[in-house]
Formats: C-alpha cells, structure tokens, sequence
C-alpha cells in the first residue's frame, strides 16, 4: 500500500506543478505589457520625418513618369503637326500661291479682289457652297473691322476656315467612360482597312483595350488584310470565314468584348454603293444586334474618304448619309493631294465632323483632327 501512495503523492504533485495560480498569471500579463512597445503610441519625431522620406521617395518615380508621358504625348503632337505641315504642302501651295498672286495683284479690296479669290477657292477644292459662304463672311469682316489693304484679308480667311471646321463639337473616341462601338464604312480603295488598323493603334497608345471585327466578309483578301494590321496594332481580331454573315461576326465580337472588358470595339463592315437597299439592310441588321446585345456601348459610324478624290468626296458622303446616320469622317492621303481644301467643304456643307485625318503611311500618321492646326498649316509658309 505504502508504493500506491507514493505513486498517487507523485500525480498529485505533477498535477500541482501544472496549475498556473492566477495572481502569477495576473501578474505576468502586467510585466509583458510593461515590457511590450506601445504600438498605438504615436511615432517620435525622428520616426515621422523617416517615414515622410520613405512616402515622398515612394511617390516621386509616379511624378516622374507622369512627366516623362506628358513630354512624350508633346513630342508626338509636335510630330504630327510637322507631318501636317508638310503633308498639306500640296494642298498648302495650291491655295497659297493662287491667294497670294491675287492679293498681291490689288492695291485695294473691291469686287474684281472678291471674284479673283472666289476662283482661287473653288479651283482648291472648296465646293461652289462653301466659298460663297466663306466671301460673305469675309466680306462681313472687312466691313467690320474696316480692312483697306488686301494684305489683310489673308489672316481674315484663316479665321473663318478655322470657325467653319470648328462649328460642329468633336468629342475624342477616348474619353468616353462607356464602352464604345465603331462602325467603319467606306468604298473600296478609300483606305478603310489600313484606317482601322491605324485607328487600333491610335486608341492603343491612350492606354485603351481594343478589339477589331472583320464584318467586311463578302471583300476578297479583307480578313486577310485587316489581320495583318491587327497583328502591327497589336490587337485582337474577332473573324469568320469569307462570305459569312456580317452581323454573326459582330455579334461574336461583342460577346469577346464584353468577355475581355474591351474599351473600343472597331468593326470593319462593307463598303459596297452599288446597291444601297442591301448595304442599308445590313447595317440596320448589325445596329439592331448592337442595341440588343450591348445596350450600354456608345455606338458611332465612322466613313473613310479619300482625300485625292476631293468633290467626289463630298458625292460619297451624301449617298452613305442616305443609308447610315454618320458620327464623323477619316480623312486619308492627305499627303498626296492638291485637294485638301475638300475637307473645308465637306465640314461646312454636310455637318458632319472630320475626326481624324492620315497624313503618311507608317502606323502612327493617322491622329485626331485639330482644325487650329489644319488652318495654320494651310496658310502658314512656316
């Protein structure tokens, strides 16, 4: 019996020795709190200005790198304008040279001034319309402002080009907080295709998710074509065989934009005039998909013209107006043309914005529209 007992004393006392008694408990926790930093206690003076250092070094590459952006979209505008310049130098001489002979020809402004500069407009492509509108108002600012030298009249004209293709508002495809679909239209040879791929890009270099649609299925090679700027873009292509439905294909493509969260969704869709009954039933087809499907997008049309086909421009745009409601015009080539002056004429005679213009070949030669810039460079000798 005298081993049991000595076997329970030993569990007794091992139990005893686990029994923490709870003023020692108590009282540890005081010491540990004691011992323990304070992590609510607000930092010393030292450790704020190190924590501010820390902020502001954290802080500075963001600052930086918003500057860098800033000076780099300037270096491109600065680019582009240059481009401008010279690509409207045709255009540029065409106008100059007719205006300058005429003003310099006169030692006063009358009547036989007013004919002489009307002929020049008109043989720049202008439009019989557009230079009426353009010598009565320049002869409401003469009248006005009291001109009597014709060497005055030069700015004058600037003014008013100026104030016609600024009457109608430009909203840049970028800055729309919804999504946004574009329709491309246009005839064949105008451009279209290359315009998209350009266009893709542009909307790239805004830190915009794009996706492009090859509707224009029924073009020989203009999947093909529209996949190879796709590729230079670097961008999605959302296609179908050739001759397959238009509208399938755009309903596809919203679908994957919807899926991907894309910003911009171009679709390449026909270009064919010659029977206008089936091209309107196919964009009414493609514009019910949308509306059903994606609701909630900014839908726009957009025509591709020609900038060498002047007046014949201005022909494309009214019959398209019949068979599609048009947000804005991509005017091309305007590198490789006398006739830019259409572009006055189109904007004044048919309300409908130019909203990007080409002026070379490389990818990056397609920019939004600034009708202060394309006014300067038409009458500027530098």
């Amino acid at each position: 019996m005298g081993i049991f007992k000595k076997i329970f004393k030993k569990e007794e006392t091992a139990k005893e020795s686990q029994i923490i008694p709870e003023y020692f408990t108590e009282e540890s926790k005081e010491i540990e709190e004691k011992q323990a930093p304070n992590e609510e206690q607000e930092p010393n003076e030292e450790q704020k200005s190190h924590e501010e250092q820390q902020s502001s070094e954290e802080q500075e590459p963001n600052i930086e790198q918003d500057i860098k952006d800033n000076i780099i979209q300037e270096v491109k505008k600065e680019g582009f304008i240059k481009k401008l310049f010279s690509g409207l130098s045709k255009t540029r001489d065409h106008i100059l040279k007719g205006v300058d002979e005429v003003l310099g020809a006169f030692k006063q402004i009358d009547e036989e001034l007013y004919e002489e500069l009307e002929e020049v407009l008109i043989m720049a492509d202008f439009g019989v319309e557009t230079t009426l509108h353009i010598m009565n108002q320049l002869k409401l600012v003469v009248k006005q402002k009291k001109m009597t030298e014709p060497t005055q009249l030069k700015e004058a004209l600037q003014d008013i080009i100026t104030q016609l293709l600024t009457r109608e508002p430009f909203v840049d495809d970028v800055s729309y907080k919804e999504p946004v679909v574009m329709l491309v239209i246009g005839v064949n040879g105008a451009g279209k295709t290359t315009s998209i791929g350009k266009l893709a890009y542009l909307f790239k270099q805004s830190h915009k998710k794009v996706l492009l649609a090859a509707a224009d299925t029924f073009r020989a090679a203009a999947i093909e074509q529209l996949q190879i700027w796709a590729d230079r873009a670097r961008v999605e292509l959302i296609k179908h065989e050739e001759g397959s439905d238009a509208a399938a294909v755009v309903y596809d493509a919203i679908s994957a934009a919807k899926s991907r969260k894309s910003d911009i969704l171009i679709c390449d869709t026909a270009g064919r005039l010659q029977n206008k009954t089936n091209l309107m039933k196919e964009l009414e087809k493609i514009s019910r998909i949308i509306e059903r499907e994606y609701p909630e997008a900014k839908k726009e049309i957009l025509i591709v013209l020609d900038a060498t086909t002047g007046q014949n421009a201005l022909q494309q745009v009214k019959l398209f107006k019949e068979v599609a409601n048009i947000n804005g015009i991509i005017l091309t080539k305007l590198d490789g043309t006398a006739k830019g002056g259409a572009i006055v004429g189109i904007h004044s005679a048919l309300k409908v914005p130019v909203k990007y213009i080409g002026v070379g070949e490389k990818i990056e030669d397609l920019q939004p529209f600034e009708a202060h810039a394309f006014a300067k460079a038409l009458f500027k000798n530098e």
